[in-house]
């Protein structure tokens, strides 16, 4: 049997584009992005130069969790369009050489889903799910103490239906938890992948992929206790290793949202036989400081290497503050527990950050993700408070600010009404956004948007090979990759006085301009020709 090709490794080293659908395009006027919008812009997408698409859950859903409640996962839901134009966005998409990754979320379904619908009336669907007597006198206290996966233990994971029993959901009331030691279950998921490989999708990505599976005694919650009662539990495995069955029928792969502070046990989910690659939360949380960042680096390729899976890098998704933002305030990293209304930040900091960041993001070995708006240095917007719509804004009791910030639908052209989105959108967009419009952007060499347009062009030079640090000064990053023609490298400045560039026959892209000595200034990278 022969070596694959690199059309069937391009998974190791593609870049990934978030499409957030919603917030994306509107090309019917009503305000929700649709299949439509995706469509009419991907020649942009195709100029930008990604290599893949991965579009958050697109369907049928009461969005009661921006679409990560399915309600039918053969439906797209009419807000986006029909399945029918989901198959021609997959195939335009392929003829551009664009592939198509969908979202799958196996944890959970919606409380509006025929299976949890025959459920609540009493139907042999309850198996499918975590139904059970409460405890007390009465029944009137929950089964367990299990905190949520939204607010902490502040909120309940169960929901008590009018006849006594409750009903587990680690998320909102509105997402029941699937029971999977119910055969059913894992029939249908393989099902529902089929469906979509066999509809053109290259990839699979799953959410919450740590969380199936769990203890059938549902004890108490204990800290500490090995193994957990709910997350990363070894039947998981066996769950992957027939999910891969599948996939590899299809020549299709699989990214899994794996949050695990254990390197060993995270990288058991990408052993050959299970999972092709997972997220790097590392990385995307990490602050804008050279030691921490190359501790990230070391520490993520060294979790992937003895599995042989590539690392991926992402600076920012539809969960988490904007990188541009992120990067501008005193504390750089990304915490869910610290997000709060009104946190200053440095606008033009943050963005020259971003842009740097971005250089490093891409020089890594690897996979990269790019979430849409990114490649514009779209700021997390401020959302006034009625007009929030995330439910983890409400069940925080209205402290923590939501996730809407980070989903603003893009401005696309800077003269047109709501920056060119479509329809008045669902979300307000912020005053001053059609600066950030693409059209403004394509014309502008110096933009955010012809930076990325640029590095996307030069990174397949890049290929795949290792990583070698250079000895550089603190606060200072360098690092060398084998290039196509010759050894590449990239240097990333986050000390505060400017500093040497190492020798090199030619700069091939910087975040921003070099000093009039010839030097990196700081906060700002690099990427030369050794």
């Amino acid at each position: 049997m022969g070596q694959p090709t690199h059309a069937q490794n391009w998974w190791r080293s593609a870049v990934i584009y978030q499409v957030y659908v919603r917030s994306f395009a509107d090309g019917d006027g009503d305000g929700t992005g649709d299949l439509a919008g995706v469509r009419a812009k991907l020649p942009y997408l195709a100029e930008l130069g990604v290599d893949a698409l991965w579009f958050n859950p697109w369907y049928l859903s009461p969005m009661k969790d921006g679409g990560y409640d399915v309600a039918d996962y053969r439906v797209i839901d009419p807000a986006f369009g029909t399945l029918a134009e989901a198959e021609k966005l997959i195939a335009e998409a392929k003829e551009l050489g664009i592939r198509t990754l969908v979202d799958i979320v196996p944890n959970h379904v919606s409380d509006q889903h025929p299976w949890f619908r025959a459920a609540l009336a009493q139907g042999p669907e309850r198996e499918l799910f975590h139904f059970r007597p409460g405890r007390g006198e009465h029944g009137e206290l929950p089964p367990n103490d299990w905190p949520s996966q939204f607010a902490g233990s502040a909120e309940p994971v169960w929901t008590r239906l009018p006849d006594g029993t409750w009903y587990l959901h680690l998320f909102t009331p509105e997402q029941p938890d699937l029971n999977w030691a119910h055969p059913a279950v894992r029939q249908e998921h393989e099902e529902i992948l089929r469906f979509w490989f066999e509809r053109g999708v290259a990839g699979v990505r799953i959410d919450s992929a740590a969380l199936l599976a769990k203890d059938p005694d549902l004890p108490d919650f204990v800290e500490g206790r090995d193994p957990h009662p709910y997350v990363d539990r070894d039947e998981l495995h066996d769950i992957y290793r027939s999910w891969r069955t599948v996939a590899d029928a299809y020549d299709g792969i699989f990214v899994g949202e794996v949050w695990l502070p254990d390197t060993e046990r995270f990288a058991r989910y990408l052993r050959p036989d299970e999972l092709h690659t997972a997220f790097n939360f590392s990385f995307l949380s990490c602050p804008w400081d050279a030691g921490r960042l190359r501790t990230s680096i070391d520490e993520t390729l060294a979790e992937h290497a003895p599995v042989g899976a590539p690392a991926t890098w992402v600076l920012c998704n539809h969960d988490v503050t904007r990188t541009a933002t992120r990067y501008g305030r005193a504390d750089s990293g990304f915490d869910f527990a610290t997000k709060a209304f009104g946190t200053p930040t440095d606008l033009a900091l943050g963005t020259r950050r971003a842009r740097a960041g971005a250089l490093l993001s891409l020089a890594l070995p690897g996979a990269v993700y790019l979430y849409q708006g990114e490649e514009l240095g779209l700021p997390e917007a401020e959302i006034p408070r009625d007009r929030i719509q995330d439910p983890m804004h409400f069940r925080s009791g209205g402290t923590d600010p939501g996730r809407d910030g980070c989903r603003v639908p893009l401005p696309w052209t800077a003269d047109a009404p709501y920056a060119g989105f479509g329809g008045e959108p669902w979300l307000p967009q912020p005053s001053g956004w059609s600066a950030y419009a693409a059209d403004l952007q394509a014309a502008d060499p110096g933009s955010m948007l012809s930076l990325y347009r640029a590095a996307l062009t030069i990174r397949p030079e890049f290929g795949d090979g290792p990583l070698t640090w250079l000895p550089t000064p603190e606060g200072v990053l360098a690092f060398a990759r084998p290039g196509q023609e010759g050894r590449l490298l990239c240097v990333v400045n986050l000390a505060d006085a400017p500093a040497d560039l190492p020798a090199h026959s030619r700069l091939l892209l910087g975040s921003g301009p070099l000093d009039p000595q010839g030097r990196l200034p700081k906060d700002t990278a690099v990427w030369l020709r050794g």
